[in-house]
């Protein structure tokens, strides 16, 4: 099976879609990836879950990236003697540490940073923005608040803070906890909640050490005060838009995402469009018009994959949504303008003889019309590399590493394939052309061109560039 699309699919599962049946109709609807959301699963629903896909991905021979999205610090209101209250606009309400339930005047706040941190003048934005508030007397202890528009607040209601900089690392002991099970499952991927600066990735990878891609998740507007540094540390980028869209004027989140975007292409590096992507799908069978231009933004703009969240996790149509995200996908790769907008986004190769064969292939499969790239790598760097330039045709990974290729899921164009390590030049070059046949990329008398390292098996030394014709028994011609 391949898909008939570059852009990835990211399917969010969740309580509609936990079962071997469901995670199956998502990924024959087109997921290549699946995201587990650790705020609602337990380390024994996510071994369960990875179990599941594991399967699906050893009887339909492809390999299926796995995304755990760590909670992050989450913020709250405490409770209320009344579970609401009414507020209107210019009302003053104390936030203080004091675990006694709330009222009309008074909140407990059962978080010291947040009040050590709040000055007068910040933004204090409760239940998604719904309600707004600003700081007037701050200290340690409490703070005074003006209602600056709102109704109602009630119990647990989460907070945001825009305009603070709070001086606590994105991982909690949950996330700790968590990010270790997700480990011990052999997730593909670990995305980090609330990433305020490169330090919170840093701490991620020092535990990760490698086992896992790190996706750094970009909803706060600290982040892009880092964005280059967090970029240059994360394996990944996504654009969450929710709850970016809560911390700033929403009307910059477009703008927003395509600097992101753009920076991620710059660098080489894979990024999400994430968040109410689908949204009217959770509880509609067709999706508006406006929905499907967004999704059809992201694919023009070269995002590497789309995510659905709640669309797929707890909608009534998970799978019509999926298959939604695949045809909008197919049909904007195949847009006359799609081309031309991709070509104009390329970014000029960095000085290293790996980022120039890649610029290579490239032009030669362009010129010569050829009918794939077929690139071996074994740490994922090749398969970037290749990926970066979004080549015009398919571009097939090849990688002895299963972790490799799991991983590879995500990124724009990579059709990943297992496959044992070349044991010389001849043998690299008629499995690349026999590969390239058995997965209907190539037809006999079709040529490819395949990239690899010399000598085999040396990771980061792509080196070389080699044209074959398919025969007609799959192996390479003259």
């Amino acid at each position: 099976m391949h898909r008939s699309r570059c852009t990835k699919i990211l399917a969010t599962l969740g309580p509609a879609t936990s079962s071997l049946e469901a995670i199956q109709q998502l990924f024959e609807a087109g997921a290549d990836v699946f995201r587990i959301n650790m705020s609602h699963t337990s380390h024994d629903d996510l071994a369960t879950l990875v179990g599941l896909i594991r399967k699906i991905e050893t009887d339909s021979g492809r390999p299926i990236g796995i995304l755990a999205d760590l909670q992050g610090p989450k913020l709250r209101l405490g409770d209320f003697a009344k579970k609401s209250i009414e507020v209107s606009a210019g009302d003053q309400i104390v936030l203080d540490l004091n675990k006694k339930a709330g009222s009309k005047t008074r909140i407990h706040v059962p978080h010291p940073e947040v009040l050590k941190a709040l000055e007068p003048g910040h933004r204090i934005l409760v239940d998604d923005g719904k309600v707004e508030l600003r700081a007037v007397e701050c200290s340690p202890e409490k703070t005074v608040a003006e209602v600056v528009n709102g109704t109602a607040l009630s119990s647990r209601k989460g907070i945001s803070l825009p305009d603070t900089d709070l001086p606590v690392g994105s991982l909690t002991d949950k996330d700790r906890s968590d990010l270790d099970a997700a480990l011990a499952a052999e997730v593909d991927w670990i995305a980090i909640s609330f990433v305020q600066r490169p330090e919170d990735v840093a701490e991620v990878r020092k535990i990760a050490r490698g086992q896992a891609g790190v996706l750094a998740k970009i909803e706060k507007p600290q982040a892009l005060n880092w964005l280059e540094e967090i970029i240059d540390l994360s394996d990944a980028i996504m654009v969450a838009r929710g709850d970016l869209g809560v911390e700033m004027p929403i009307e910059k989140v477009p703008g927003i995402q395509k600097r992101i975007t753009r920076a991620c292409r710059r660098a080489g590096k894979p990024v999400v469009v994430a968040t109410q992507m689908l949204e009217s799908m959770i509880s509609a069978p067709m999706p508006t018009r406006a929905e499907v231009s967004d999704v059809g933004t992201a694919v023009f703009e070269g995002a590497d994959a789309i995510m659905l969240s709640a669309e797929s996790a707890v909608g009534d149509y998970p799978f019509e949504a999926v298959a939604m995200m695949d045809k909008i996908a197919q049909q904007i790769e195949r847009d006359s303008n799609y081309s031309h907008i991709i070509a104009a986004q390329r970014i000029a190769p960095d000085s290293t003889g790996a980022d120039a064969i890649a610029l290579a292939a490239r032009q030669i499969a362009e010129t010569l019309n050829l009918a794939a790239i077929v690139c071996y790598t074994a740490s994922g760097t090749t398969g970037l590399r290749a990926a970066r330039e979004r080549p015009g045709m398919p571009v097939i990974a090849l990688s002895p590493v299963i972790r490799t290729a799991r991983k590879l899921a995500l990124v724009w164009g990579l059709h990943c394939v297992v496959t044992e390590d070349a044991t010389d030049l001849d043998d690299m070059v008629d499995r690349a052309c026999r590969i390239a046949s058995k997965e209907k990329f190539a037809k006999p008398g079709d040529r490819v061109i395949i990239t690899a390292g010399v000598p085999l098996r040396t990771p980061g030394a792509t080196n070389m560039l080699r044209i074959a014709f398919v025969s007609s028994d799959g192996n390479s011609g003259i």
